[in-house]
């Protein structure tokens, strides 16, 4: 890893700004800029400029550029990726949009499933079929697929997936057609879904490799673009992408793979959360993340976040499971929904306030921030209920205005439901707030957990100013909102190690288990993991394992760690007492007379994570010194109340902040509701509980 005392630099692009931060010795210099999303490197080098200015810091003394973006989210989300074709073996054209027997919305006759993301008159069948077992059924013709290129040809596509049925177990037939498209169109991305996403099941599989081809041309351009101009002024050192599964990987593999950015920025704040945690010994937590555009919740164990081989992209009914574009990488696992500062509020035919999920992002934004917006969204209600200030925002550029928020308010929410702009402003952070709370229980039950007792940790833009409210709405009795909250994502990044993880679709039953072949596969996975690290880093590398298992019949199986030496003939036994007991973790009890069933194995290559050094709980010495007050609206005594101004760099440990107040620093505020109160920790933290209630 790099050395902590060199500079090194931080960036992600979001929806709606760009944060970037810039560590010297231990110290951070932080700014937000408005994201520019016809170039996202514009902003993002103002921003880089910026930092580096005020730190009087070369940009070639740095060391490392480490950077997440959600440029190919929303490329999905949006549906503005390249003008892409996908080849997929005769008969299953229509997999993509026929998906699965599984429906989001059981009983619902009128269900709209998700539009797939290749229209039909661009997917193109090939006459090949590889068995289940890799044996070819039909073998690959190489005339039909010389017929077939001078379609694509007159398509004029920029980019080509490749999709055949049970590639994951021979790509022999993917790497055919791939040797011949490239010799006949040289300039159109390919990808294919052997390299992209190994693994069974064909609709995830074409979906994924449908989606790495979509974007690869827009985030290549992209990434081209932003190498030269850093190399043009001055910068040296190498520039690394934040991946979805928490870890680094160099520009080269992020254009090649793209789709393992999808989840890239919020993979950042999970890994800053989590270095919090440790931080303060929590083995507990519930990562709330909450910019512009989105807010993102995940689990947090043991210092560690939840995984997943798999996740969806723009869920369309709500944040219900299954109703959205489902992506076969490994990722870390939350759940994002639109629900940010800058999400639209409305009203539904029914009379009910709706929050997102469209943004007004940073073009043209709030209308409190006076840039040519007018829809009323989540940050124009903080600004009427006095949460946000012209005179504390602090955002390079912007200036409130309470007005223009006010007015987009009553436009918004006023003829249909009656209701002045305080009133609808109310309306709206409780309805968001609402939605926020809905996602967690969601996604702990998903996951088999109840949040009680977890610990909150609150961080990016707008997540301080909604954190207090949403732990009363879900039972938790603690929240951490570490310093540099505002910029959370970014700071992770610089946190994150590198890492790959390689996963591949291999079925054994254990009844009949193949060690050698089980012992070569491993092999394999851990050389494709450890190439990508190396790319980055010569650094001593930790292996983990994992298989993933089912009973037979079962449709969805559950991770199970490996150990670190290799299978032999007793193996089987070992395996399948090692899933028994993750099974009875996750369901209670298992299933007697079942065979067992392993379908996929992962191999995860990583640099060690950065040490921690532990920081004890700080109890309080003395209240803080307010800088003033205003009037801002109270949840608990539903009225507008008289709260103190704090300046969170006035903070030291030990003092307190009682409720209501809010607590302002250049790139957020945190509010505090009139039945909390915050004590400064020694590292800058604040922890916020029940007023009596927080040591």
């Amino acid at each position: 890893m790099a050395n902590s005392m060199a500079p090194r630099l931080g960036v992600d692009v979001g929806g709606t700004f760009t944060d970037i931060v810039l560590e010297v010795d231990a110290t951070f210099t932080s700014t937000k800029v408005l994201t520019t999303h016809d170039a996202p490197e514009r902003g993002m080098l103002a921003g880089i400029d910026s930092v580096l200015a005020d730190a009087s810091i070369t940009i070639g003394s740095l060391e490392t550029i480490i950077h997440g973006t959600t440029l190919a989210t929303n490329a999905l989300i949006e549906r503005r990726g390249a003008h892409t074709a996908f080849v997929t073996t005769a008969g299953f054209r229509d997999v993509i949009e026929t998906r699965t027997e599984s429906r989001f919305e059981q009983y619902d006759l009128n269900i709209v499933l998700p539009l797939p993301l290749i229209e039909r008159q661009h997917r193109f069948v090939l006459n090949e079929r590889m068995g289940a077992d890799g044996t070819p059924l039909v073998p690959f013709d190489h005339d039909d697929a010389k017929q077939l290129i001078e379609v694509l040809r007159a398509g004029d596509y920029d980019a080509i997936a490749i999709g055949l049925l049970h590639s994951y177990v021979n790509p022999e037939h993917e790497n055919a057609f791939r040797k011949l498209l490239s010799a006949a169109l040289p300039d159109v991305a390919i990808s294919t879904s052997a390299e992209v996403s190994p693994q069974m099941r064909e609709f995830e599989r074409f979906n994924t490799v449908c989606a790495n081809a979509y974007v690869q041309p827009l985030m290549a351009s992209y990434l081209d673009r932003l190498g030269a101009e850093l190399g043009r002024r001055g910068a040296t050192c190498p520039v690394y992408l934040m991946h979805s599964g928490g870890g680094l990987m160099s520009l080269e593999s992020a254009a090649k793979f793209p789709v393992r950015l999808v989840e890239s920025g919020p993979a950042g704040g999970a890994i800053f959360a989590a270095d919090i945690a440790e931080r303060y010994g929590l083995d507990r937590v519930l990562s709330f993340d909450m910019g512009g555009t989105t807010a993102k919740i995940c689990l947090i164990e043991d210092s560690t976040p939840r995984t997943a081989k798999s996740f969806e992209v723009a869920r369309t009914h709500r944040f219900t499971k299954g109703s959205g574009m489902p992506i076969s990488i490994p990722v870390i696992e939350m759940i994002e929904i639109g629900a940010g500062g800058g999400s639209i509020a409305s009203v539904d035919v029914l009379g009910q306030i709706r929050i997102g999920p469209e943004s007004a992002g940073s073009e043209p934004g709030p209308a409190a921030y006076q840039l040519g917006g007018t829809q009323a969204t989540v940050t124009d209600a903080n600004v009427v209920l006095g949460r946000l200030s012209p005179e504390t925002f602090g955002a390079t550029g912007i200036e409130l205005s309470p007005a223009h928020a006010a007015e987009a308010v009553q436009a918004a929410l006023g003829p249909q439901l009656g209701l002045d702009a305080a009133a609808g402003a109310v309306g709206i952070t409780e309805v968001v707030d609402e939605n926020m709370a809905n996602a967690a229980r969601v996604h702990a039950v998903e996951n088999g957990k109840d949040v009680v007792g977890f610990t909150m940790i609150a961080f990016g833009g707008g997540a301080p100013l909604h954190a207090s409210r949403l732990c009363e709405k879900l039972g938790l009795d603690q929240l951490l909102v570490p310093p540099g909250a505002g910029v959370g994502s970014a700071i992770g990044f610089l946190r994150a190690p590198f890492a790959y993880e390689a996963v591949r679709s291999y079925y054994a039953r254990l009844d009949a288990f193949d060690y050698v072949e089980v012992n070569q596969l491993l092999t394999d996975l851990t050389a494709e993991a450890d190439a990508f690290v190396a790319e980055g880093t010569d650094d001593v590398r930790e292996i983990e394992r994992w298989v993933y298992m089912r009973y037979a019949g079962q449709g969805w199986e559950i991770p199970v760690q490996l150990g670190d030496g290799e299978f032999d003939g007793l193996s089987q036994d070992q395996l399948g007492a090692r899933f028994v007991k993750s099974y009875e973790e996750y369901f209670g009890r298992a299933i007697e007379g079942l065979a067992i069933e392993a379908v996929s194995w992962a191999v995860k290559v990583a640099t060690p994570r950065q040490a921690v050094e532990r920081c004890s709980w700080a109890e309080t010495v003395t209240d803080a010194a307010s800088t003033g007050s205003r009037s801002i609206y109270d949840t608990a005594s539903n009225a507008m109340v008289e709260a103190q101004v704090v300046e969170r760099s006035s903070l030291s440990a030990g003092v307190r902040v009682l409720g209501p107040a809010v607590i302002v620093e250049p790139q957020t505020t945190t509010w505090i509701g009139q039945r909390h109160q915050a004590i400064a920790q020694s590292d800058g933290c604040l922890v916020i509980s029940r007023s009596g209630d927080a040591s």
